[in-house]
């Protein structure tokens, strides 16, 4: 599943669903991964993993990301990667991943998130104003699921991103069809854009 910004001159497409990796969903991550829609996106983090571990993990995700046309980002890395993305907490935040070369934004917190217990969210009202300051496509991230983010797209969300709302297990997981630096670079796999599930903004 892609999107295409009219903002940007090429037109290029981005995913619309994200999946985010993290330590503390352990094995369900590779079923995670299967579910997603060819085209959909993969951030890769593991930032808490040693470095040899972190490699092997990280090529064993880009292989079935390459066997499934998955596009596989890497968090830790800046360069060779076939969407640059950035993050928004706020306004400059977002500003300064537009000026350091962000092609996307993922905003967030946008609701609570288990990954950062006791933080507060944005809301999807400031999430959005956010976004909107920025001008890059916006990913909503922090407690999403498909039913939210079908609220937050008629705000201006570009796509989705979650850890928890795409676990198999999660009971806030739905049909996503409906819908540290310094570790090292390698193995970045874009899936083609322009799917046949793509679609104008």
């Amino acid at each position: 599943m892609a999107v295409r910004h009219p903002s940007l001159s090429h037109r290029r497409a981005f995913p619309v669903l994200w999946l985010m990796t993290d330590e503390r969903i352990g094995e369900l991550l590779w079923d995670s991964l299967v579910r997603l829609p060819r085209g959909s996106g993969v951030v890769f983090r593991h930032h808490a993993a040693a470095p040899a571990e972190r490699a092997v993990l990280k090529h064993r995700i880009a292989t079935l990301a390459r066997r499934r046309g998955l596009v596989l980002v890497d968090e830790a890395c800046a360069r060779n990667q076939p969407v640059r993305i950035g993050r928004a907490h706020s306004v400059r935040e977002g500003l300064a991943a537009r000026r350091a070369g962000a092609e996307v934004v993922f905003v967030s917190p946008v609701y609570p998130t288990r990954t950062h217990p006791g933080a507060p969210a944005l809301g999807p009202v400031r999430a959005a104003r956010i976004a909107r300051a920025v001008g890059l496509p916006a990913i909503a991230l922090g407690g999403m699921n498909a039913a939210r983010f079908r609220r937050v797209r008629a705000l201006g969300f570009a796509g989705w991103a979650a850890i928890d709302g795409l676990l198999p297990s999660s009971r806030h997981a739905q049909n996503p069809g409906e819908r540290r630096p310094g570790y090292g670079c390698g193995h970045a796999v874009a899936a083609k854009a322009g799917t046949p599930e793509s679609r104008e903004t």
